[in-house]
């Protein structure tokens, strides 16, 4: 599967150029005109049904379409240029994914990529552009145009990336250009050095063969291809990356029915006429599948009795399963993404490539629900459901778990905490209003991991209790997080207890957050467990387990129940 997504860009509209060619070939200077001329008028309509792109018919024949009377003077002009670089702005940070992935624009011949270039600078001083071409000084663009357009180029990109590169070692220029797209030595690293990238590079021929990055994600193209050479052109892009990049993007601008037309062929004779699986499917498609598998993903947990995502499902095969949809859905949303898609829109407008009728594709999930989908996902690793024993026996993608849920609206659920609140300490309100006030409260609690979920409640049933007089002006996430606080500080004191270990050494421990990795280094880890009181653990041991220990047992026991304890960020302990 190579991973293509080709859009067609037009930069005119299709009746504006179908009319100045039927026009030009009726020879009259409007269409009143050609209208009142019936011969005129004649020619004038032929050449407006004509197809855009040209045709082979039954006999072989080619027969001309719109696009083929263009002259190429039509996609010379400065005016084009800024349309085509305009398209390529807009979309930039969105295709690019924030300038981790670079581009090329290929252009028809060398006057263009300078004059492309010198737009660039102008438009985009930020974006960092150079351009690449034959240093040979006999081209059709000019010999003298030409070593002005790369005396200059080389200069700029001296001055960028602080190199001495001149014409006669502009070879060795472009192995620099060609390592730091391809973050090869010395640019190994160079992902994490945005100042010394190339967002762009501007080419007429070069590096549309052979060249291979896994960093070039978006291939421009204003020129003309065919057959092998467009293969060629857009497997530059189609080393997929992980999840920032399940497919090239290629966009395409110059008599683009055309070159819609040459793709086809091109495909054709590569793909044997079998081309699935050569192009991915598009933005309306993507949000099917996503709108399809959040169905499936609601449907899952309200089986399982659980409602509004609050917590994962109990049984095993249910949560592999939700792993399972879950993961997946992630792989059409980032696909959506890079095709257009935010969370801020719901609705989508489309066209129908066969009838050609508009239709309205609907996002049924929001960017609320998808954070505490992920917060759930999040807990298959962390155990936070409050099973910390036991490995995960889930096919999970690790990426998923870096997705930030951090900010997922808080204020809502302080709206609804507010609200209740009112109607607990009013002391009128209905039963019934303050059930739904305190339904609507719990809801909100999807968004909160287990354990916050957890003090939230203790935290509600205190109020409800007297045992706690709220203060004005508190959110509810105050409450919880001080709750969770004063349960972590109780967690190691009882831990501390149990073992009869130095519980000012065990905080600091914590305070670290160590992983299994460094929970030793410098010797800390040992030197806790030299702290601990054998004769206390070992009665804390024959307590929990109802039997008698021999002591070499205790140290084993010790270690795993204070690494297990370290590592997961705390959890209570059974205490006599």
């Amino acid at each position: 599967m190579l991973g293509f997504d080709p859009y067609k860009v037009l930069t005119y509209k299709d009746k504006d150029l179908r009319e100045a060619v039927a026009l030009e070939k009726a020879k009259v200077g409007t269409v009143q005109e050609a209208l009142s001329d019936p011969q005129k008028s004649e020619i004038f309509y032929q050449y407006m049904e004509l197809p855009m792109a040209g045709w082979t018919d039954e006999s072989g024949k080619y027969c001309k379409g719109i696009e083929d009377y263009l002259p190429n003077a039509q996609y010379e002009t400065r005016e084009y240029r800024a349309l085509v670089i305009e398209d390529i702005l807009e979309n930039w940070v969105t295709l690019s994914r924030g300038g981790k992935f670079h581009a090329i624009l290929a252009t028809s011949s060398i006057p263009e990529a300078v004059e492309y270039y010198r737009i660039l600078k102008e438009k985009a001083p930020d974006l960092k552009v150079t351009a690449l071409f034959d240093p040979s000084i006999d081209n059709n663009g000019g010999a003298k145009w030409k070593e002005d357009g790369l005396v200059e180029i080389i200069t700029d990109y001296n001055e960028q990336y602080g190199q001495d590169f001149t014409i006669p070692t502009f070879a060795r220029m472009k192995k620099d250009i060609a390592a730091r797209l391809a973050h090869k030595k010395p640019y190994e690293r160079i992902d994490r050095a945005p100042e010394l990238q190339i967002n762009l590079l501007i080419v007429v021929d070069q590096m549309l063969t052979g060249f291979d990055s896994k960093w070039i994600n978006t291939l421009y193209l204003d020129k003309m291809l065919q057959y092998e050479n467009i293969i060629q052109a857009f497997s530059r892009t189609n080393r997929l990356f992980g999840p920032d990049k399940p497919f090239g993007t290629i966009k395409y601008y110059r008599r683009p029915h055309t070159m819609e037309k040459n793709i086809e062929a091109a495909v054709k004779l590569y793909s044997g006429d079998r081309p699935f699986g050569l192009f991915v499917q598009r933005l309306d498609k993507n949000l099917e599948k996503m709108n399809a598998i959040y169905a499936e993903i609601k449907d899952l947990f309200e089986q399982a009795g659980v409602d509004s995502f609050r917590q994962l499902p109990e049984d095993v095969t249910e949560r592999r399963k939700f792993a399972n949809l879950f993961r997946e859905f992630n792989e059409y949303l980032e696909a959506a993404k890079i095709q257009g898609f935010i969370w801020k829109r719901d609705s989508y407008v489309f066209t129908d490539a066969e009838t050609g009728k508009p239709f309205t594709v609907q996002v049924e999930i929001d960017e609320r629900s998808y954070k505490v989908l992920a917060l759930r996902y999040k807990e298959l690793f962390s155990g936070s459901d409050g099973d910390s024993t036991g490995d995960i026996p889930y096919d999970v993608a690790g990426y998923l778990t870096i997705i930030d849920t951090e900010k997922i609206d808080t204020d809502y659920m302080n709206s609804r905490f507010v609200k209740y609140l009112k109607l607990f300490q009013l002391g009128t309100a209905s039963e019934e209003a303050l059930r739904q006030a305190e339904d609507e409260l719990h809801k909100t609690f999807a968004t909160l991991s287990q354990e916050e979920q957890k003090y939230a409640n203790i935290f509600l049933h205190n109020i409800q209790c007297g045992d706690v007089i709220p203060e004005e002006g508190k959110l509810l996430r105050d409450y919880i997080i001080e709750y969770i606080s004063k349960a972590k500080e109780d967690q190691i004191h009882h831990l501390s207890s149990a073992l009869g270990l130095d519980e000012y050494q065990l905080r600091g421990m914590m305070s670290l957050h160590v992983t299994e990795a460094n929970i030793n280094e410098f010797g800390r880890f040992d030197a806790l467990k030299a702290t601990v009181d054998k004769k206390k653990a070992r009665e804390y041991f024959e307590w929990l387990e109802g039997t008698k220990i021999i002591p070499p047992k205790v140290p084993v026991k010790t270690d795993k129940l204070l690494r297990d304890f370290i590592l997961s960020g705390g959890f209570e302990i059974r205490m006599p």
